[in-house]
């Protein structure tokens, strides 16, 4: 039985580097290539303002946030629904180090690759569509996977990510 969960986050901004959280996480989980119906989502409080560009790709505005939890109170969440799982994340630099961090402010050591296997699937197009456009869009429209994208959102794009999974192997 394989299991792979498809996971993306959204931000506050571009860099964790600079200071920059989580705001948003989605992940759904396929066994045997499947939807099997689970799926790890929460909305997060990143203790910081959203930057405005970053607000116009996920639409996720400071107001949205007022009230949702921290990521300490769903890091262990998260870390049971990966663990023992192929994690594959679009560009999985970004949202692992992005993760990591979040792990690493909430006083847990061990980042994501202690507790699943990471998978890049930007890595994994760019390999199988050398000198194209990789990024998501790119790909759901080259593999006609309907997307509508518009404003991105983390479970919505892991959902997506789920339906690209089976045409990178």
């Amino acid at each position: 039985m394989s299991r792979i969960v498809a996971l993306d986050t959204e931000t506050t901004g571009i860099s964790h580097r600079l200071g920059h959280r989580v705001i948003e996480i989605g992940a759904v989980e396929l066994i045997d290539g499947q939807l099997s119906g689970r799926q790890f989502h929460t909305y997060l409080q990143p203790q910081r303002k959203v930057d405005w560009g970053a607000q116009r790709v996920h639409g996720i505005s400071d107001a949205m946030l007022v009230g949702k939890p921290l990521f300490a109170s769903k890091a262990a969440e998260l870390l049971e629904f990966l663990r023992g799982s192929e994690m594959v994340a679009h560009n999985a630099t970004f949202d692992v180090g992005f993760l990591d961090n979040e792990l690493r402010l909430a006083g847990i050591a061990d980042g994501l690759a202690q507790h699943c296997r990471v998978t890049c699937s930007l890595k994994l197009a760019r390999g199988r569509w050398p000198g194209q456009g990789n990024k998501l869009d790119d790909v759901l429209q080259r593999l006609r996977i309907p997307g509508n994208r518009g404003l991105h959102g983390a479970l919505k794009d892991a959902h997506l990510l789920a339906q690209v999974i089976p045409h990178l192997r």
